[in-house]
C-alpha cells in the first residue's frame, strides 16, 4: 500500500510521544525551557511595559530592593536585574541551542561518511575523532577563546563588531563538539548501510550521497535529536564558565555567565546578583539532561509502550 509507510511512521511517532509523556521529569524539563525560551524571547516586551531601559545606569538606585518597576531589584549600577536576566537568557539558550546544532551537522557529516565509505577513510576520520577527544576540552576551549583575533587576519570590522564574541563562542565550541555525534552517527550507520533497502537502493544505480541522505540519515534522526539535546545542555554550562573567565560573552551583550562574572565581587554585599543566574544556569543544564533522557527512553524502540 502507498500509504501504508507514513502510517507506520506516525504510529512509531505516537508511540514515542506517549512514552515521553509518562516520562514526568522530562516533560516538567521542556516546560520549564519552554517557559524560559519565551521569558527570554519576551524580554523587550518586558521592558517596554515597565517603561525602563535595561542598559541604563542609575547610580542613585544601586542596590535597590525588589520593586513594582524591577521585579528582582537593581545591581550595581542601578539596571534593572529582571529585564538583564532574560536578556543573558537569550544569548545563553541561543549560543547552548545554536551550537549544539552545528556541532550535530558536523558530527553528523563526519559520521555518516566514515560509515558509508568505510576503509581508510573511516580509519582516518575515526582517529582524527579519537586525536580532538583526546585533547583536555576546557583548556583547549580556554586557549582558542584567548586567541588574539588581529593576528589571524580577520578584518578589524569583524573584529570590532559587538557580537563578534557572540559568534566566537559558536564558532569555537561546534568547532570541538562534534565528536559525541560524530562516533554515535556512525555506530548507528554501520549497522543501517547494510539493510535490505540500503542494498536495494544501491542496485538501483542510486548514488552514495543519496542514498546517505534519503535512504540512511532519515534512520538516524533520533539518536541526532538526543546527543543534541544532550549536549545543549553542556554548551551553556562551558558558555557561562568561559564568559566567567572573561573569555566568552563580553559586554555589553549580557549573558548568564558575564552576569555572574559581573557579580563575584559583590557576592557578600549582594548575593542575590549571583544567585539568579546562577539559579538560572542550574535549572536550564538540569533540565536539558532529563529532556534528553526523556527524548532517550521515548525514541528507543526497544521501550515498553
Amino acid at each position: 500500500m502507498i500509504g501504508e509507510p507514513a502510517t507506520l511512521e506516525r504510529t512509531a511517532w505516537n508511540l514515542a510521544w506517549r512514552r515521553f509523556r509518562k516520562h514526568r521529569l522530562a516533560m516538567a524539563s521542556a516546560s520549564l525551557l519552554g517557559i524560559l525560551a519565551v521569558l527570554s524571547v519576551a524580554a523587550p516586551l518586558f521592558e517596554f511595559g515597565l517603561e525602563i531601559d535595561a542598559a541604563r545606569v542609575e547610580l542613585l538606585r544601586r542596590f535597590a530592593l525588589p520593586s513594582g518597576d524591577a521585579w528582582l531589584g537593581r545591581d550595581e549600577l542601578g539596571r534593572d536585574v529582571f529585564v538583564r536576566l532574560l536578556y543573558g537568557g537569550q544569548i545563553s539558550l541561543l549560543v547552548g541551542i545554536v551550537t549544539a546544532l552545528a556541532a550535530a551537522v558536523i558530527g553528523t557529516l563526519v559520521g555518516l561518511i566514515a560509515a558509508y565509505r568505510g576503509g581508510w577513510l573511516d580509519a582516518f576520520l575515526m582517529r582524527f575523532t579519537d586525536s580532538v577527544i583526546a585533547l583536555p576540552f576546557l583548556p583547549l576551549l580556554i586557549v582558542l577563546a584567548a586567541l588574539d583575533l588581529n593576528k589571524l587576519g580577520i578584518p578589524p570590522a569583524i573584529i570590532e563588531s559587538e557580537n563578534i564574541s557572540f559568534y566566537r563562542i559558536i564558532f569555537i565550541v561546534a568547532l570541538v563538539g562534534w565528536t559525541t555525534s560524530a562516533r554515535l552517527v556512525r555506530g548507528a550507520a554501520l549497522s543501517i548501510r547494510e539493510r535490505d533497502f540500503v542494498l536495494a537502493a544501491r542496485a538501483q544505480g542510486a548514488g552514495a550521497w543519496r542514498i546517505m541522505m534519503v535512504h540512511i540519515l532519515p534512520n538516524l534522526i533520533s539518536p541526532i535529536i538526543v546527543a543534541t539535546t544532550l549536549s545543549a545542555g553542556k554548551i551553556i554550562l562551558l558558555e557561562s564558565v568561559l564568559s566567567f573567565l572573561g573569555l566568552g560573552i563580553q559586554p555589553p551583550i549580557a549573558s548568564w555567565g558575564n552576569l555572574l562574572t559581573n557579580a563575584q565581587e559583590l557576592i557578600h554585599s549582594a548575593p542575590q546578583l549571583a544567585f539568579y543566574p546562577g539559579i538560572a544556569i542550574f535549572l536550564t543544564v538540569i533540565a536539558f539532561n532529563f529532556l534528553g533522557d526523556g527524548l532517550q527512553d521515548a525514541l528507543d524502540p526497544k521501550s515498553a509502550t
